[in-house]
């Protein structure tokens, strides 16, 4: 998108935010480092999209608001008023733009408030705390990041709520208070009692969560600020099923897969009917060899084993101490055993239906990264050298 196309849709935005008889507008912090701490002020046309933001983003104090002054970046979200289609660049109503030299983004086309979300993490990065040591998440759509966010263990503000129960998720459920959002989710308006359960709505929504202010995490650590993490863990949805759930990734490896990007159209939003294949639109396209509906049916691992055990083994330094083997197509080093986790989940089954998925999956791999094999990282050619040899293992498996 150019700069023109951005002005159109900012012009467009605010001329209908001023013919509202009612706006909403949040002042509000990003950043509990108080050195790179951003005054974001958010223009809403829904009360709801604005209750969203106060719980998921950090409240000033009477006396912050009161010298609040001009923000640093500004949001305007109109709601469900779409774009124009025949705008140039644009290929539906619904359009999310951000203009960094501005600081600015503009909201068109889109009721759900899961879109104004990601203006908190344009890069999808998480910061994620456990006692003395934090580690980053770099985060891909489908990969369960904010059920892992919500954990007694760390800390989060959202929270996924489909089938949610006291039982499985008690740091979840006692989050969710009165004034906090509900999306997608059907209630008794008599009792205000939540069904988390209802199929119904499962069915014509995409998704089902709950967003509320971070103090409601009992183990949350106020202000939210840590030293650099620990360790960097890059999350990933394989529906083919053909990874590991967990390698080691050396540091060419790591850059190589944080570049891929790689994740798959789980079809975890498989009870929406009328989704298309574009769900998870740049991040996963360069990886979908069917329509999502065409992969067949499956189940995830459960959630206690992968990623709940797996992140807290890491978390404890524990998998430092585990014997690795590698694998022979992109040579990835997965442990022999996890405290918790069955063996049998460490690695996939060898059968030669999945082998002939995995060298595909790698096939895709290779053309993905076609578009960097030129780049020069670092002040020798070392790095260069070991990242341009991810690719050269899956060319010498995948052909």
């Amino acid at each position: 998108m150019d700069k023109h196309t951005f002005m159109v849709n900012r012009e467009r935005a605010v001329d209908y935010l001023n013919s509202l008889d009612k706006v909403f507008v949040n002042d509000q912090f990003l950043n509990w480092d108080l050195e790179h701490r951003i005054k974001v002020r958010i223009v809403s046309a829904r009360a709801y999209h604005s209750l969203f933001m106060h719980n998921m983003c950090i409240r000033p104090t009477p006396e912050e608001l009161e010298n609040f002054g001009t923000p640093d970046c500004t949001i305007y979200n109109a709601g469900q008023f779409p774009c124009n289609r025949y705008t140039h660049y644009m290929t539906s109503s619904t359009s999310i733009d951000l203009n960094l030299a501005n600081r600015e983004m503009v909201i068109l086309g889109t009721r759900g408030a899961q879109k104004i979300r990601r203006t908190r993490e344009p890069n999808r990065s998480h910061w994620i705390g456990l006692g003395r040591f934090y580690h980053a998440l770099s985060l891909v759509l489908g990969t369960r990041k904010t059920t892992l966010s919500t954990d007694h263990n760390r800390c989060g503000c959202y929270a996924k709520c489909i089938d949610l129960a006291k039982e499985k998720e008690p740091d979840i459920w006692n989050a969710i208070k009165f004034g906090n959002v509900l999306e997608n989710m059907v209630f008794d308006e008599h009792t205000r009692e939540v069904d988390y359960t209802d199929k119904v709505t499962y069915t014509e929504q995409k998704n089902a969560g709950a967003a509320y202010p971070i103090e409601n995490i009992p183990n949350a650590k106020i202000p939210c600020v840590g030293p650099h993490p620990k360790n960097v863990i890059l999350l990933a949805c394989d529906a083919f099923g053909v990874l590991p759930p967990v390698s080691k990734l050396s540091l060419a490896q790591t850059m190589y897969h944080f570049i891929s990007g790689y994740t798959a159209l789980v079809w975890h939003r498989r009870w929406h009917k009328g989704a298309t294949g574009n769900v998870f639109g740049l991040l996963g396209a360069a990886f979908i060899m069917l329509h999502p509906t065409k992969h067949g049916s499956g189940s995830r691992i459960k959630l206690a084993y992968i990623p709940r055990k797996i992140i807290d083994a890491i978390h404890s330094g524990s998998l430092l101490k585990v014997n690795y083997r590698s694998t022979e197509l992109f040579g990835l080093k997965i442990p022999t055993e996890v405290d918790s986790v069955p063996s049998e989940i460490l690695e996939p089954m060898n059968t030669v239906s999945l082998q002939r998925m995995l060298l595909k999956l790698a096939g895709l791999f290779k053309k993905n990264f076609e578009v960097f094999v030129n780049h020069k990282i670092g002040k020798d050619d070392k790095l260069t050298e070991e990242f341009s040899l991810q690719s050269d293992i899956l060319i010498c498996h995948g052909r």
